[in-house]
């Protein structure tokens, strides 16, 4: 799969595009500019990454437990094909995961899948209940899939410690259609000790300008 790569050093930053764009779509919005200082800096280093969107949670025709395991076939590709090779370039042991729309969801669902491998997850104005793509269904796979309900069922020390160490950022705009997810899914988390992730911010705050604001934000940690 195609991967862009911006930066030369620093943390290694995964970043999944909006529903259904590509690893051009954070460089065509002029992101790299908008994070220059921290690029030429040697901070972050970005992976602007593809996904499978259109074969998975896009894909209308398919059975959602089918759309789901598409959707872990890529997960599975991530952790042992573009991980490896993030770290081959750049060692730096600090991984991030960062989206927004529906690329929060999916960094959302890789970091907390993967708390041993990601130590930081900025989701901005995401959704985090991908039932709503399922209408309702869940089996096996759409739970393995879904931050909302497996978050809330976790239950491993070693993992829960994990999640704990974790920096996870939820921004989201007051105005926005789903705040009312990220407030209950920032509830489920610091009900399972993995701690407060919410930011509100005022207005509606779903568009690249705000997203610009919140990255610059938030690229550096918990403000």
């Amino acid at each position: 799969m195609r991967v862009r790569v911006f930066g030369h050093a620093g943390a290694r930053v995964l970043v999944f595009p909006t529903s259904l764009g590509s690893c051009h779509e954070w460089a065509d919005r002029h992101m790299p500019e908008v994070l220059g200082d921290h690029l030429e800096n040697g901070w972050i280093q970005m992976y602007c990454v593809d996904h499978v969107q259109e074969e998975s949670w896009y894909a209308e025709h398919l059975h959602p437990g089918a759309r789901a395991w598409r959707h872990l076939q890529y997960d599975h590709y991530l952790t042992t094909e573009l991980l490896p090779f993030t770290a081959h370039r750049n060692p730096n042991p600090f991984v991030m995961a960062l989206g927004a729309s529906f690329g929060a969801y999916q960094a959302a669902c890789f970091g907390l899948r993967h708390p041993e491998l990601v130590h930081r997850i900025i989701g901005l104005s995401g959704y985090y209940d991908i039932k709503r793509f399922t209408g309702g269904y869940s089996d096996d796979n759409v739970y393995a899939c879904n931050p909302f309900d497996f978050i809330t069922h976790e239950h491993d020390p070693r993992r829960l410690d994990a999640l704990r160490r974790q920096d996870l950022i939820l921004a989201i705009g007051r105005d926005d259609p789903s705040e009312s997810n990220n407030r209950e899914f920032s509830t489920r988390l610091w009900d399972s000790g993995v701690g407060n992730a919410l930011r509100i911010w005022d207005g509606w705050c779903h568009d690249w300008p705000y997203w610009e604001k919140m990255v610059r934000t938030y690229i550096g940690g918990q403000q």
